[in-house]
């Protein structure tokens, strides 16, 4: 079976973790420090905190930025539930505008369209692992006052180009946080696992706070327990300066992070192989559209997560479902990414949301299937994939 997506393990992960599991810590320790650092350097950003997944590094943005009852947050209709559900879950309004018909990502003119006086937050969605218009995205943003989070789940080792420079996903001035996912579908992998980056030492500060429970272990931050008998600080004096949560990421998990840190350019070259043969191979295919690149992109920078084609099923004759269960009778798993978020019943039952709020996204989402893509997968296996389908949408119906 030919699976839509998978980790990649060899043997100096299985080292890595090894070790660390018959070593001293399991836990929080210095694996966790000495992975935040290599990932901030690869990124190109001042500070980086490791969290137990993608969703709280979300949750814990909006939280560090003070977003909550009262604000608006917008985000991609073309996503993961967690996008959106973060604002929730801080006690804002998630809020969707469409998406750019070429790079599936959040339409900066939609933005523009669809802003009212209580946003606060936009979190774009890089689909797929390319990057969306972060440079026309946060111009809006800030004329306006709001922050901007680059949710880059999809897009660790990811670069755009702009005004003649390359910048790295996770270090350049348009995201005031940046969040990536380390689950085993995506780039690289820690198992479950998520990262936050940002230049701001402040918010990385209250950012490890968060992660924590809220504690404190810096004397020059204490204010004490309101009662001086209470008050003497030896070494295992802590507190507790904000309400946080226990989104910490073990040792261990670090150690398989830090190896696989190491073969992300492996990894990422290989995924643009692969891409590259999807193409030819399936370029001139009737009722088939190639995912697209957006005019700062190229082959080259670009982490292609996902190989996401649209499909014109009403023309072929044969829905989606079926299409997928004879592509799996043969061997091959394919994915629908993503249900527009503001279709699921919560969405229209809490917000009043519905069809023809986000068209494109909607119309994207009838056609849409992700073919295979991961590092492990072989030439063999992309022309296998490539061959079956041509022969499934050339049959009559």
């Amino acid at each position: 079976m030919i699976p839509y997506g998978r980790q990649s393990i060899n043997a100096d992960d299985v080292q890595a973790v090894s070790e660390v599991l018959t070593g001293d810590w399991l836990t929080t320790g210095p694996k966790v420090v000495e992975f935040e650092e290599a990932f901030a350097d690869t990124v190109n950003a001042k500070h980086a905190i490791a969290v137990s997944n993608a969703t709280a590094a979300l949750h814990l943005s909006l939280l560090a930025l003070e977003i909550g009852p009262g604000d608006r947050v917008i985000t991609s209709p073309n996503t993961f539930l967690a996008s959106a559900n973060c604002a929730a879950m801080v006690g804002a309004t998630p809020d969707f505008v469409d998406i750019d018909p070429v790079s599936y990502n959040l339409d900066p003119e939609a933005l523009r369209a669809g802003w009212s006086d209580d946003v606060r937050a936009v979190i774009a969605v890089d689909y797929a692992g390319q990057t969306a218009d972060m440079p026309a995205i946060a111009q809006i943003a800030r004329d306006h006052g709001a922050f901007v989070i680059e949710d880059a789940c999809h897009a660790v080792g990811g670069q755009f180009e702009y005004e003649g420079k390359r910048w790295r996903v996770g270090g350049h001035p348009w995201a005031d946080l940046t969040t990536f996912s380390f689950h085993p579908v995506k780039t690289m992998t820690t198992g479950e696992g998520g990262m936050i980056t940002t230049d701001d030492a402040r918010l990385a500060a209250k950012l490890r706070r968060l992660r924590t429970h809220g504690m404190c272990r810096e004397a020059h931050e204490f204010t004490g327990l309101g009662d001086p008998s209470l008050d003497e600080r030896g070494p295992w004096y802590y507190e507790m300066q904000d309400l946080g949560y226990n989104y910490r990421l073990t040792d261990f998990q670090c150690a398989l992070g830090l190896s696989q840190l190491a073969r992300l350019p492996a990894f990422l070259e290989r995924r643009r192989r692969l891409v590259a043969r999807y193409h030819q191979q399936l370029a001139d295919l009737p009722g088939l559209t190639l995912p697209g690149l957006h005019h700062a992109l190229d082959q080259s920078l670009t982490s292609w997560h996902l190989f996401t084609v649209q499909v014109d099923f009403a023309s072929l004759g044969r829905s989606r479902t079926e299409v997928m269960m004879t592509l799996r009778e043969q061997g091959i798993g394919t994915q629908v990414l993503y249900i527009p978020v503001h279709l699921q019943p919560w969405y229209r039952r809490t917000y009043g949301y519905g069809p023809g709020k986000c068209p494109r996204a909607e119309s994207f989402y009838q056609r849409t299937l992700s073919l295979p893509l991961y590092p492990d997968m072989t030439d063999d296996d992309v022309d296998r994939v490539a061959k079956t389908l041509r022969e499934l949408l050339r049959q009559p119906s």
